[in-house]
């Protein structure tokens, strides 16, 4: 898990992300209402969101082995914490981080 400070993903409310294995995803049913959008340059990473309510779903249809999905979409508690914070260097001057995860300027290099 992992929150973005980019001012794309705070606008889009999606800046919670919890990474998963695209092999550990099992669709039951919706996909087909799942609708991409395709930023321009100079961002590449397309968001997903559902049809219906709007609800920001991150990077849900990827074909990348691993993907970031928006942590408030899950309706389960997760038992895992904030493992760090991304591109602090454009977060708001009134939001504060209030907890001990590492802290990057931009994305993270993660093993």
């Amino acid at each position: 898990m992992g929150t973005c400070h980019c001012t794309r993903c705070r606008k889009l409310g999606a800046n919670v992300m919890v990474f998963i294995h695209r092999d550990s995803l099992t669709w039951r049913q919706g996909r087909d209402n799942i609708a991409l959008y395709q930023p321009e340059a100079p961002y590449k990473y397309a968001r997903c969101f559902c049809k219906t309510c709007g609800t920001s779903l991150g990077e849900i249809l990827s074909n990348e082995d691993s993907f970031p999905i928006s942590a408030q979409t899950l309706d389960t508690d997760l038992d895992i914490r904030n493992r760090f914070h991304e591109f602090v260097s454009e977060k708001p001057l009134w939001y504060e981080i209030c907890d001990t995860a590492e802290q990057f300027e931009g994305h993270p290099e993660m093993s």
